[in-house]
């Protein structure tokens, strides 16, 4: 609550808060528009592999002439990162390998960073964390998107004494949305593909939102982050409005839907036939708490919370999320209070491949929302008991053996460059994590 104040007094002392944003995509284009409005608050340089379009992103969300002109447009993040007085890196190309780059670069430069990259963070976040803090620097999680929101949630929930049963958010969700492909996305969106061309809009991308990896990705974060567990074969996604959310997110045991409490969980939009869950929450997160005796169980009831029939489970949620436009919260936080938005402190959760159809040997898989696999959260444990290719690395590699459909692609399954920096990091972090399991 004094995030505000603090970076008033920065503002007042002439030393501003001084970040470095490399992607200037939607993400990075939605925390610049809030920039001009932040006094105390600069972005010298912002790094692109375009730097023509991260200039019109600037113009587009409203930078005037002298802003953009005092700004520094780059390709090459190492320089960036390595030079110039910057408090805080922003990382938000969405490419695990480059993410993890510019992480360890930020790190070994003595700066903050900021992940907005929840990829890279999933691939080997609880390795660059713990790098971060032997360097006395923060590693966190971009206030905005879902994960950051949700560790907050568990954080407050944890801080005012309550258990936490049940961790994550909402989407748009049906099975038969594991296997579709790019060529299909766009009528699950309400779109023609012409429109969505017009729009800009990646057809990879937004199908790795549709298909469930997202989903994975950012529940492995929360529970690296929250010390939650995962569910034991994937996630769940049960239909479920925010009136129902102390009743059907809660144990088995006590006649929900969790195999254990104390997990995190997605919560569908649709009913299974396809009609919309009343009062969902597709754009929002969510936690549901257990009262730890009858007094609290009592307040529940005596200040209206939903409950489930018990009394013990109520909820508590938030229904949107405005992704960038709230990235000023980790940045001001790692560089006034030295704090992250969520961290992963331990390897709780993994995102493995798993083939969307029938796969032969020779194939190329291309990774996060393609036409190949999809991204299922499993336990780590199981990850690294069975060798399961994590989604990061599912891309540009080809196939050794046949996988079948549904199943889960494993290292042994495909061609890799053991040398390769991105692989070698991950495997450094797979047998760091091992003996926790």
């Amino acid at each position: 609550m004094n995030l505000f104040r603090l970076l008033q007094a920065r503002a007042s002392a002439g030393k501003p808060v001084r970040v470095a944003l490399i992607g200037a995509g939607k993400f990075g284009s939605m925390f610049l528009s809030q920039v001009p409005h932040t006094p105390g608050l600069e972005v010298p340089v912002i790094v692109d592999i375009d730097r023509d379009r991260a200039r019109e992103a600037c113009r587009t969300v409203g930078w005037d002439t002298d802003r953009i002109a005092a700004t520094t447009f780059t390709d090459d993040g190492a320089r960036a990162i390595a030079g110039g007085a910057i408090d805080v890196v922003v990382e938000a190309t969405g490419n695990p390998a480059v993410g993890i780059k510019h992480a360890r670069a930020a790190i070994a430069a003595g700066k903050h960073i900021v992940m907005v990259n929840v990829e890279a963070d999933v691939l080997a976040g609880p390795l660059l964390a713990e790098e971060a803090r032997k360097a006395g620097v923060v590693y966190s999680l971009a206030y905005g998107d879902q994960p950051a929101l949700t560790a907050e949630m568990v954080d407050w929930a944890r801080a005012t004494g309550f258990h936490v049963v049940a961790a994550g958010k909402g989407t748009k969700y049906l099975p038969a949305y594991h296997d579709v492909t790019p060529d299909g996305v766009w009528q699950h969106y309400g779109l023609t593909a012409s429109e969505a061309q017009s729009a800009g809009m990646n057809p990879q991308m937004f199908n790795s939102f549709l298909d469930g990896t997202k989903s994975a990705i950012e529940m492995a974060a929360i529970a690296n982050a929250c010390t939650l567990g995962v569910p034991t074969d994937g996630l769940l996604f049960p239909p479920c409005g925010v009136d129902d959310l102390p009743h059907i997110m809660r144990p088995r045991s006590r006649g929900g839907v969790l195999e254990r409490s104390g997990v995190v969980e997605v919560v569908s939009s649709l009913e299974r036939d396809g009609r919309p869950v009343f009062r969902d929450l597709r754009w929002g997160v969510y936690v549901v708490l257990e009262a730890p005796n009858d007094y609290a169980a009592d307040c529940f009831r005596q200040y209206g919370l939903k409950t489930d029939a018990s009394g013990r489970f109520a909820a508590m949620y938030k229904p949107y999320h405005l992704i960038g436009l709230e990235l000023n919260i980790s940045v001001l936080s790692a560089a006034l209070r030295g704090e992250p938005t969520g961290q992963a402190n331990g390897f709780r959760g993994d995102v493995a491949a798993v083939a969307k159809r029938n796969l032969r040997a020779g194939e190329m898989l291309d990774g996060e929302g393609g036409y190949t696999v999809w991204g299922k959260l499993v336990p780590a444990a199981a990850s690294l008991k069975t060798g399961a290719l994590p989604i990061g690395l599912a891309h540009g590699v080809k196939l050794r053996h046949d996988v079948a459909h549904g199943a889960v692609v494993r290292w042994s399954d495909v061609e890799f460059d053991a040398g390769n920096e991105t692989v070698k990091t991950r495997k450094a972090m797979e047998a760091a994590f091992a003996a926790q399991h």
